[in-house]
């Protein structure tokens, strides 16, 4: 089969009436996620006391929300009402690029954010001299340039493979589903995709959890209130970091071990749950847990009324 080939997505198939139901679902988690996600931008971005290290970032995570999903929900919602579920090779790459710099993206200001926090913490002191606006804007670059241009290259990789089959069995363009369907060999790719993960994947999160222990090491040895407000601001990123991981574990998890027997549909909740849960839970978490963003997209709301 040439390079060019075009991809088909088999889990369309039929699905009957089904997809007019699935379909409104769609609609709405999409609005949703876009609603909120938007009202957290721009709470941020109008209100100049939330012009701080970590709203911006919790500002760089809704971004990165919206970024990922308009790869996914668009797609998602026309193969629904299709009849042909026929992608490009070259649109599977782009869907494929943007899906999985969105989880890179999401782990690295993950890290940043946990950063912001150990630094706030354990090191008041010199908050204001480590976060300063021009190193802050150098970490967010690095975060999102880092993941895209590592998945850009597994992208050309991917795009060199000779294709022996079109047959994807996902709802997207999944990159190891693409590789599988190779005739030549992808040891490169795969070594590639290794590096990937251990450095937008595994080094992230190793971080994060270092910096969260530091930080419950200084609570353990600080007074009720410093500890209150610490939890304060450290719960919800944990929480969020817990959901994440947990989301982008199923995911892998049921794309490389080839003999989990599940339910279809199960599987195909479980493996969607890093693109769609997260998306809607990160601005709901923030917007409820932080008095200065609820406040101003109270504002927002009532203006737009």
């Amino acid at each position: 089969m040439e390079n060019g080939t075009t991809f088909y997505l088999m889990l369309f198939e039929n699905i009957g009436c089904t997809r007019y139901a699935l379909f409104s679902l769609g609609i709405i988690l999409y609005s949703a996620i876009l609603l909120f996600n938007f009202l957290v931008i721009l709470a941020i971005f109008l209100e100049r006391t939330l012009h701080q290290p970590m709203y911006i970032l919790i500002s760089c995570l809704s971004f990165n929300s919206v970024f990922g999903t308009a790869a996914f929900f668009p797609r998602l919602l026309t193969d629904l009402l299709s009849d042909t579920h026929l992608v490009p090779r070259e649109a599977c790459l782009l869907q494929a690029f943007v899906i999985y710099s969105y989880a890179s993206n999401e782990n690295t200001i993950l890290m940043l954010m946990a950063f912001d926090r150990y630094v706030a913490i354990c090191k008041p002191l010199q908050y204001n001299s480590i976060m300063t606006p021009r190193n802050l804007s150098v970490l967010i670059a690095l975060s999102w340039i880092y993941p895209m241009l590592c998945v850009g290259i597994a992208a050309i990789l991917n795009a060199r493979l000779t294709m022996c089959g079109n047959k994807l069995w996902k709802v997207y363009c999944h990159n190891w589903e693409i590789v599988k369907l190779s005739c030549a060999s992808t040891i490169i790719n795969n070594v590639f995709g290794f590096f990937i993960v251990t450095t937008t994947v595994i080094m992230p999160l190793s971080f994060i959890l270092y910096s969260y222990v530091k930080i419950l090491i200084i609570c353990r040895k600080s007074s009720p209130e410093f500890r209150r407000k610490a939890y304060q601001t450290c719960i919800p990123h944990i929480v969020i970091l817990l959901n994440f991981s947990a989301a982008l574990f199923c995911e892998v998890t049921l794309s490389r071990v080839q003999n989990l027997e599940l339910p279809i549909g199960l599987s195909i909740i479980l493996s969607l749950e890093f693109l769609i849960v997260p998306p809607i839970l990160n601005p709901l978490i923030y917007g409820l847990n932080f008095p200065e963003i609820r406040k101003k997209i109270m504002c927002i709301v009532k203006t737009c009324k």
